[in-house]
Order: C-alpha cells, then structure tokens, then sequence
C-alpha cells in the first residue's frame, strides 16, 4: 500500500510538473499574443458590460431616452469604467498607419463621452434634479465634471509627453506617431479652452460630439479594413465584406441620431435604440477583429525596423 500511495504521489508529481511545464513554455512563446487577443476580448467586454448593467436598472428607473442617460442612474459606475475600459484598450491596440492614427483619436475621444454626461430635462429621471427650464447636465455634477475634465486633461498631457519621448527614442512608429501626437495636442488644446471659456457650451455639447465623432472615427477604421487593411494582415474576402457592411451600417446609424433623435418606436427613443445599434456594431467589428487576429504573432502595435 506505501508503494502504491509513494507510485501514486510520485506520478502525480511528475503529470504536475509537465503541465506547469508545458503552461509556461506556452506563456513564454506567446504572452505577447495572449496579451492582444485578451485586449481585443476586454474591448468587446465592455459592450457587454454596458447592456447588462443598463439592463438591470431598467426594471429600477425605466426606460430613459438614450443609453447615455443612465450615467444617472446607478448603472453609473459600470457605465462610465467601460467607457474608460474602451479607451486604454484602443489606445493599446493601435496598430500601424491610418488605422493607428484613428484609434488613437477614437481613445481620446471616448473618455469625453464617459466623464461629460448628456444633458437631461426636468423630469426625464426620477430623483434627479434638473435647475433649468430647458435640457442641461444639472448643477450637483458639475464638481464630478470638473474633476473629470481637469484629470483628462492632465493624463493626457503626461500621454503626450510619454509619447513624444517614444517617437524620439524609436520606440514608435514616427510619421504616424507625430500624426497621432498632432491631433492630440489640438484636441486636448480645444477641451481645454472649452472648457475654460465657454462652460456652457462644453456642457450642452461636449457628450453628443464625442459620441458622434467616436462611432464615427470607429466607422472609418471599419472601412479602412475593407478597403485599405496592411500588407501584413490582410482579410479574407468574407471579413472584407463584413467590415465594409459595419462601416456603412454604422455611418447610416450615426447620421441618423441627430435627425431622428426626438422620435419614439414603442416607449423606446431613436437615440436609445441608435445608441444601441452603434454598440452592437462596435462589438461585432472587434468580435471579428478578435478573428481574424487571434493566431496573429505579429501584433500591429510592434514598430519593425
């Protein structure tokens, strides 16, 4: 019995190590892989994340007029991390030329989206309390705004410095880098003064901007898969097809939102339903990105000499 329990224990120690073994020699010829396939994961996560939480407030505060509205409510919290989630995520995945450029714009453009809410009207949200006639972000989250603005900014410049020294050292792709660092600067410069100078504007607008510029500038990297993908990672003709449906279907549906925002079907709002159409087909284009890259070895993001 001692033999056969010393045999036992010995073989299982043996099928132990193996395992350990063959999991580490894996983490170590593909960590690298592992990492985009997980960020590309967490990016679709987030969608997923922002359906359940408002989902399971909607039997708490109804159905609001957007997605965007349930900023106030206690999906808050999830609402406004998956936001920020998206942004170091896209920030991450970047990649190489055009694509890379508008990336990193849809990344600083999607914590606007979360840290600025939409403006409401007196009584769309039970419990809220609006101090305007007409639709504005009500004057209790005006400190969190503040906040939120004043932390953007700063990361973004500690971002910005951070890349700089990138691009100077080589580390960094450097026609699309500086691109990158262009726009970036210009568009920090505007939320800044914006948000300086005209408060009120910054208020009432800076939500529905970035949204619309962020579906936006996802649209035209769709297309740029279709159309224009890297000689490295070309798409078969199928995905070329689907991205090109999810660039056109999404610049119809961000189009769509302003001029159809005030209309109903059911008790549901266009935008509502819009804003949801937007971000099922943000997920089914990273679901598909997750697809076509997911055996990839040689992430975009690796400058090659």
């Amino acid at each position: 019995m001692r033999f056969k329990a010393r045999s036992t224990a010995r073989l299982t120690g043996i099928a132990v190590w193996a395992i350990v073994s063959s999991m580490t020699t894996r983490a170590q010829t593909t960590s690298l892989q592992r990492t985009y396939r997980y960020l590309r994961i967490a990016v679709t996560g987030t969608v997923v994340v922002i359906f359940v939480a408002v989902g399971v407030t909607i039997p708490i505060v109804g159905v609001l007029p957007s997605l965007s509205h349930y900023y106030y409510t206690p999906a808050n919290t999830l609402f406004v991390g998956a936001l920020i989630t998206v942004g170091v995520c896209l920030f991450a995945l970047s990649g190489r030329g055009p694509e890379r450029v508008l990336l990193d714009v849809a990344a600083i453009l999607i914590p606007l989206v979360a840290i600025v809410p939409t403006v409401i009207s007196p009584g769309w949200i039970v419990g809220v309390r609006v101090g305007c006639v007409g639709a504005c972000v009500p004057a209790a989250y005006d400190a969190a705004v503040d906040v939120g603005v004043a932390t953007y900014l700063i990361i973004g410049a500690i971002v910005l410095v951070v890349a700089s020294t990138l691009i100077v050292v080589g580390e960094v792709e450097r026609e699309g880098g500086i691109l990158s660092l262009v726009i970036g600067a210009v568009l920090l410069i505007a939320v800044g003064l914006t948000w300086w100078l005209w408060r009120e504007v910054f208020l009432q607008w800076t939500h529905f901007v970035a949204a619309i510029g962020f579906f936006g500038v996802i649209a035209a990297v769709a297309m740029v898969n279709a159309f224009w993908p890297t000689r490295r990672r070309r798409p078969t003709r199928m995905l070329k097809v689907a991205y090109a449906v999810i660039a056109i279907a999404l610049t119809l549906d961000v189009v769509a939102l302003p001029l159809f925002g005030s209309l109903r079907i059911g008790p549901f709002y266009w935008v509502f339903i819009g804003e949801v159409i937007a971000l099922l087909l943000f997920l089914a284009f990273w679901m598909l990105q997750s697809i076509q890259f997911w055996s990839s070895v040689d992430p975009d993001a690796v400058t090659q000499p």
